[in-house]
């Protein structure tokens, strides 16, 4: 029995030793609004005081001897289940105490990173503020000019078809494709005459090419042909035909308008027959 007590005195006393400095680190780490941590400390300082009650009663009961060196001394059983108990409430109070630690680091950097986020957006509105407020101004000034652009585009509109070829023709040399594709449909709805309607199909033909829009500029330039077949500008629209098929890598089709151009105008004008002698050799046409 008096080696028992000894065991007894020896694990309460290891113990304590562990959790002593273990309950006021806790104490003072946690923060003041972390109720589930002040709930945990009072819990482990219970449990310490109810050891060293436990080690105070052994001491009290008899002094603690020398081991004999003749004999081995003998440990009964509930002297021996007693120990594993001891051992086992001391890893748990161990386990515990790292997981609060663990739960008031993460405490703690949530507590930092809402500090910081919360600096942050004092000091964007207080640069915002130095500053006029910041990028409002440039927003209304950008949504304004937005605002103003469909009256200046309003102001700016043709008014006849005359007009609108005149400054597509323009847009169209400037390398102004849109605007001049755009002038050219204008025209088209607002012209009259036959030539005028065939100079504008002829733009808006010539415009949607120089977009890369080739199958649609074949289609217009056709189109352009059917509106005066007699025409000197027909000679150039079948050839705005052949080039786009090209363009498409249509060589069939290519030399099929450079026959139909040969049936309707054997004598072409000069740069006509020029450029259809070059359109034939690139199709390799027969």
């Amino acid at each position: 029995m008096v080696l028992s007590r000894s065991l007894r005195a020896v694990f309460l006393g290891t113990a304590l030793s562990v959790l002593s400095p273990v309950v006021p680190a806790l104490a003072q780490d946690a923060p003041d609004s972390g109720e589930i941590s002040s709930r945990e400390a009072i819990a482990l300082q219970d449990q310490i005081a109810s050891l060293r009650q436990q080690l105070s009663q052994v001491q009290n009961g008899g002094g603690l001897a020398a081991p004999s060196t003749t004999a081995a001394p003998q440990v009964s059983a509930a002297d021996g289940n007693l120990t594993a108990q001891l051992l086992e409430r001391v890893s748990a109070l161990e386990e515990q105490n790292r997981q609060m630690r663990g739960e008031l680091d993460q405490l703690s950097n949530s507590v930092r990173d809402n500090q910081a986020s919360v600096s942050k957006q004092i000091s964007d509105m207080q640069f915002a503020s130095q500053n006029g407020g910041g990028s409002p101004a440039p927003a209304k000034a950008a949504t304004e000019e937005k605002a103003s652009a469909p009256a200046a585009e309003a102001t700016e509109q043709p008014k006849t078809a005359l007009d609108a070829l005149k400054a597509g023709n323009a847009s169209l040399h400037s390398g102004n494709y849109t605007d001049a594709e755009s002038n050219a449909r204008f025209a088209i709805k607002t012209a009259h005459s036959v030539s005028g309607k065939m100079d504008a199909q002829f733009l808006l033909a010539q415009s949607l090419a120089g977009q890369k829009q080739y199958r649609q500029s074949a289609v217009a330039y056709y189109d352009a042909y059917t509106k005066a077949p007699k025409s000197l500008k027909a000679q150039d629209s079948l050839l705005g035909v052949a080039a786009s098929m090209l363009a498409l890598g249509d060589k069939g089709s290519a030399c099929q308008a450079l026959d139909k151009l040969k049936t309707e105008f054997p004598a072409p004008a000069p740069r006509v027959k020029t450029a259809e002698t070059t359109f034939r050799s690139r199709a390799a046409c027969h």
